[in-house]
């Protein structure tokens, strides 16, 4: 539809927008069911996601991009009904059905702007699904050190250039017949990981489900305003660990949450009685 092509700036600032957006959509959701699911172990997913798909893609780097490519044009329309229809803010059903619609757009001006921006916004709202869902199963601690994890493996495989050629694989593969390629966020000149998306995803709902609506909106325009910082270095490099901002804003809500901890006034303690003559306190 719009063959405009955008300056490098405004196409990354647009993604970082995105990070940002997708901390601020994730819900809460508390369903009995899924308390036996619950478990520590969810926590390794973030950080195993990204070193599962460095070295199977590299094992098999055109095989694995274009398996990755036909999964996500699969479940990536899936989990944005999902979010849609019963675990965003305000979902309804009905609202589901709005995936075929930005479907429909991301197939029929894919690489035009419009198109690109749908397909955009269903891979961000499968990350807001996907960080809804782990944030359900997974102990508060353990999924913020998942998230810090993943951001510290990304930045060792952006450092070492062992995910540039996987992610150029992944990147250049296109499922037939022209359908929207939803592995990983395309807007204009700037490309940004599944990833990426996923743990801004995963750090919203991790404060969605933890500390409330307040302090996840204030992340979410944290994390933008991190992202859009970052962005500054690609005046040096040609690539960097966009996960490193989302890690970065859940340090600093951590540090301010247990700074105003350390600030609050406690309560005087009460005087424990004695025994009947002795000086040592009772044990109750």
């Amino acid at each position: 539809m719009f063959d405009v092509v955008l300056p490098f700036w405004i196409s990354i600032a647009v993604l970082s927008v995105s990070q940002g957006l997708a901390v601020a959509l994730a819900g809460t959701l508390r369903i009995q069911r899924l308390t036996p699911l619950a478990g520590r172990l969810w926590a390794l997913i973030p950080p195993l996601s990204v070193l599962a798909f460095v070295f199977v893609a590299r094992a098999a780097e055109a095989a694995s991009a274009q398996g990755l490519t036909y999964l996500a044009l699969i479940a990536v329309p899936l989990l944005a009904a999902l979010d849609l229809g019963w675990l965003a803010r305000g979902a309804r059903p009905l609202r589901a059905t709005l995936v075929l619609l930005l479907f429909a757009l991301a197939w029929a001006d894919r690489g035009g702007l419009v198109g690109e921006a749908a397909a955009l916004l269903l891979t961000g709202l499968s990350c807001v699904a996907l960080g809804t869902l782990l944030a359900a199963v997974t102990p508060a601690r353990w999924l913020a050190g998942g998230i810090v994890a993943m951001a510290l493996a990304d930045t060792a495989l952006v450092v070492s250039d062992l995910l540039q050629r996987p992610n150029n694989s992944l990147n250049a593969a296109h499922p037939a017949a022209g359908l929207p390629r939803l592995q990983s966020a395309v807007f204009g000149s700037a490309v940004m990981g599944y990833g990426d998306l996923f743990i801004a995803g995963v750090l919203g709902g991790l404060l969605a489900a933890r500390l409330g609506r307040s302090a996840q909106l204030r992340a979410a325009g944290l994390t933008v305003l991190l992202a859009l910082c970052f962005d500054l270095l690609f005046f040096l490099v040609n690539e960097l660990p966009a996960t490193v901002p989302v890690a970065l804003t859940l340090v600093l809500v951590a540090l301010r949450r247990r700074r105003l901890s350390a600030l609050r006034p406690r309560a005087p303690e009460q005087p424990v009685a004695a025994a009947p003559g002795r000086g040592a306190p009772l044990v109750r």
